[in-house]
């Protein structure tokens, strides 16, 4: 595979960063998954503006342009002869002496990973994990490089993908998945954990709360047990790449999944036009 260094396309072998950079140093750096569904990168606007958000919060210097990303993306998909993606956008803070550094970082190093886009799975088993969901460094939890916490979580679970594991607070309350957000329907009213959780705001989380505002169905975000999702009428989890995927636990498959299958069916009809949720009708 072919992947973007700073300017250039590479292939991945001859790809080369420095060990001064303070996202390999420090964890300083940011990323945003996303899909290139026949061309076109669903929900690209939000991710990026999230991704600018959280940039700025850690003195890093980057402007996004929804035009150099696009040609960034049409050159790395014909390179790669894909015309659909798993798509990878990283940015690190940049090279600086070894040490704490407090100032802006300007040059920071940009990386952008393809690889073909995988089936979404059908469904998945959950199982809640042993590990707790550790604290965001900041204010709120950034899609950061510090990914420890999910790596421990995902080697507890095991290698298999037809499994999400689901975190809990240290003070028991249910968090999220270890790369999803987690939601579940209860007699049509939809619950997911609120962000004072410590939670990743996913930007398939807030697309689908605003489509479930559109259709004038009511949700809850708050504090909740495991026994509130395991009780549940359906369950899902969501994330940018598998979109919106049905859970069930071990001897609880459920029958009714109707909230589900609409939200699945509101992304068929997005995934090849939607630039943004606010796009949303």
């Amino acid at each position: 595979m072919f992947i973007y260094v700073n300017g250039d396309i590479i292939h991945r072998d001859e790809a080369r960063i420095s060990p001064y950079d303070h996202g390999y140093l420090y964890g300083l750096g940011l990323f945003e998954t996303f899909a290139v569904v026949d061309g076109h990168p669903f929900l690209l606007d939000d991710h990026f503006q999230r991704l600018q958000r959280g940039l700025t919060e850690l003195n890093i210097q980057w402007s996004y342009s929804r035009e150099v990303v696009m040609a960034i993306l049409q050159k790395l998909l014909k390179k790669n002869r894909l015309t659909s993606a798993y798509v990878r956008w990283n940015i690190s803070a940049g090279i600086e002496d070894v040490g704490l550094y407090t100032g802006q970082y300007k040059q920071p190093s940009v990386i952008v990973f393809v690889k073909p886009l995988p089936n979404r799975p059908l469904e998945k088993k959950a199982e809640f994990l042993q590990l707790r969901r550790n604290t965001p460094e900041g204010s709120e939890r950034l899609k950061s490089h510090h990914y420890l916490n999910n790596l421990l979580a995902k080697r507890e679970l095991g290698p298999s993908g037809d499994k999400e594991g689901i975190f809990l607070t240290e003070e028991g309350f249910v968090a999220e998945g270890i790369v999803s957000n987690i939601f579940w329907v209860r007699d049509r009213i939809v619950y997911t954990p609120a962000l004072e959780t410590g939670i990743l705001n996913g930007i398939t989380r807030q697309f689908v709360l605003k489509q479930l505002d559109h259709w004038g169905i009511h949700y809850e975000e708050g504090f909740f047990l495991s026994t509130d999702v395991k009780e549940a009428d359906e369950v899902f989890m969501t994330n940018s790449i598998q979109e919106v995927v049905p859970l069930y636990f071990a001897g609880q498959r459920k029958g009714d999944r109707f909230i589900t299958t609409q939200l699945q069916g509101s992304f068929e009809k997005g995934r090849r036009r939607l630039w943004n949720s606010d796009e949303l009708k």
